[in-house]
């Protein structure tokens, strides 16, 4: 059966008005709805009151006279006034202002604003302003300049000097060295005139022959997790980068010492009470501190190398920097060849060692080898047998015997291989020497074994470890804990920021870090050689202590 299909008739209705003079004029609908606006549109009550301020006050009537508006036109205008409290607000306000309590206590009922506060708090620290403060630089006043236009007068005639000939170098790389002869000890954080406190000349006389017994591997972990730092264990001993870093041997004080990128070397004893917060700064050198140690014959010397060619020993009982040795330019390393510290291998940019001894008047070496044409990083003599000493080279790690040396071409004892890209350090273990440690900028860190000292010596363990610092960080080195003979210590890159102890194995033992009083990278590391601490320096010239 077929649907019907019912036909529709338009219906017309007849709404005109009988009289049209009564008939009201006819309003939008739109003006009696409040307009929908999306969640970051403008006010609407901002507009509407732009709209007001343009709209007249009267309205016309029959296109001739004019009114002004009713109290019939206000109410049924765009605002809707309510008397109930709310203080004229419109319904869309009301409901933003709702919108806006729902929303906070959404958010006070996931913590939210609570765990922003947090957030803040645990943002990056600010430095430590312990140790070097800065002193305020003393401004020059100059004359008033004075135009010689308005004075009348005729211009100055000025020649321009002649062209340098050759190559530019700029100033901060042709530093002048410091004279030869002994540097008196005059700390240039203090004023003219400050003579060294008898305390400091009283510490570095202690007797430091004793060495604390090793601990078993268990007892040593343990030892390590007791070492905190807190915040007056963090004071800035140099002005700029740390380059070299030194425990003073004696027990009943942490003294240290730092060495930095332009050859300032800075005395630091914690809780001291001399200088700014224990802090003494010296300046023997004009280039970085590339290496420094205290003699373990005499504990008031203290001999730094610097970049600029000279090795000082800093004599606190004379209060003078002796002149050691001195070339040119470009010192990079040096060690102690003899146990009363007087004999010393000293290693320069071009792959040479010089073979130094302080007993010989002058500044002068004895002998002098090449070795590598390209570089050399570092050297490092056997503990027991210290005719021996290796020598880190471009890619190779060679030993040497010093009875053996040659002026070129010098044949090495043993060789360490393995290593893809430049050393950074190799070090003999601090005890019996049976091992080496090297750092290379391949990313791994070895031990190599060189008790029977053969012709290659043989790989025991490879970690790999982020060695990559970046221009403005000192190169990371891995360097044995002098109390442990099987155990190092290095920096990291890893954040949080941290400091690492390994055991000869590859087995990690303890990371040292806090979130308060460590933030930087610690590139240069070292352990006292009788007590349980461990310094770290960074880039802006701090110590960072940890201690038991």
């Amino acid at each position: 059966m077929a649907a019907r299909r019912s036909k529709r008739v338009a219906v017309v209705t007849d709404v005109t008005p009988e009289n049209p003079e009564e008939a009201t004029v006819r309003r939008s609908s739109r003006s009696a709805l409040a307009p929908k606006c999306l969640k970051y549109s403008p006010d609407p009550t901002d507009m509407t009151a732009k709209k007001k301020r343009k709209s007249k006050d009267f309205i016309e009537e029959d296109g001739q006279n004019k009114r002004p508006k009713d109290e019939e036109d206000v109410d049924n205008s765009d605002v809707e006034h309510i008397s109930d409290g709310s203080g004229g607000l419109s319904a869309y306000e009301l409901e933003r202002l709702e919108n806006i309590r729902q929303n906070q206590a959404f958010l006070s009922s996931i913590n939210l604003l609570q765990a922003t506060e947090d957030v803040k708090q645990l943002s990056r620290p600010k430095p430590s302003q312990r140790g070097l403060r800065p002193h305020a630089a003393v401004k020059e006043v100059l004359p008033a300049r004075k135009s010689l236009r308005l004075q009348k007068k005729e211009a100055e005639t000025l020649t321009l000097p002649a062209e340098p000939k050759g190559t530019l170098v700029y100033e901060q790389y042709t530093r002048v060295k410091k004279p030869d002869g002994p540097l008196p000890m005059d700390p240039v954080n203090m004023e003219e005139g400050f003579k060294l406190p008898s305390q400091l000349l009283e510490l570095c006389s202690e007797d430091t022959k004793a060495r604390k017994m090793e601990f078993d591997l268990k007892g040593y972990r343990s030892a390590l997790k007791n070492m905190t730092i807190t915040e007056d264990k963090v004071v800035k001993v140099v002005k700029d980068r740390i380059f070299s870093a030194a425990f003073h041997p004696c027990s009943s004080s942490l003294l240290m010492a730092a060495g930095d990128k332009w050859g300032k070397v800075g005395l630091w004893n914690l809780g001291g009470d001399w200088g700014d917060d224990g802090v003494l700064l010296f300046e023997p050198h004009t280039r970085p501190v590339g290496c420094m140690a205290f003699s373990r014959a005499h504990p008031t010397q203290l001999l730094s190398l610097s970049y600029d060619g000279s090795l000082r020993c800093m004599d606190v009982e004379k209060a003078v920097f002796d002149d050691v040795y001195d070339i040119d330019d470009g010192l990079k390393t040096f060690a102690f060849m003899s146990y009363d510290c007087s004999t010393l291998v000293v290693g320069n940019w071009y792959g040479e060692v010089s073979i130094v001894d302080r007993r010989t008047p002058g500044n002068s070496h004895e002998s002098i080898h090449s070795l590598d044409p390209k570089t050399l990083r570092c050297v490092s003599v056997h503990p027991l047998q210290m005719q021996y000493f290796a020598v880190a080279e471009s890619r190779i790690v060679s030993i040497y015997d010093s009875r053996c040396l040659k002026k070129t071409k010098s044949q090495a004892v043993s060789q360490l291989n393995g290593h893809s890209l430049s050393i950074t350090s190799a070090y003999f273990s601090p005890c019996s020497g049976n091992r080496v440690l090297t750092s290379c900028m391949d990313n791994h860190i070895r031990i190599y074994d060189t008790s029977a000292m053969t012709s290659k010596s043989p790989l025991l363990t490879s970690i790999r470890h982020d060695m990559h610092t970046g221009r403005w960080l000192s190169k990371l080195s891995a360097v044995w804990d002098p109390k442990q003979e099987d155990c190092f210590v290095v920096g990291s890159m890893m954040r949080p920021r941290r400091v690492q102890v390994f055991h000869e194995s590859g087995q990690p033992l303890h990371s040292f870090m806090d979130n308060e009083n460590l933030s930087t990278v610690l590139s240069v590391t070292a352990f006292h050689p009788t007590r349980n601490a461990l310094l770290g320096g960074n880039a802006s010239g701090r110590l960072h202590v940890f201690s038991s």
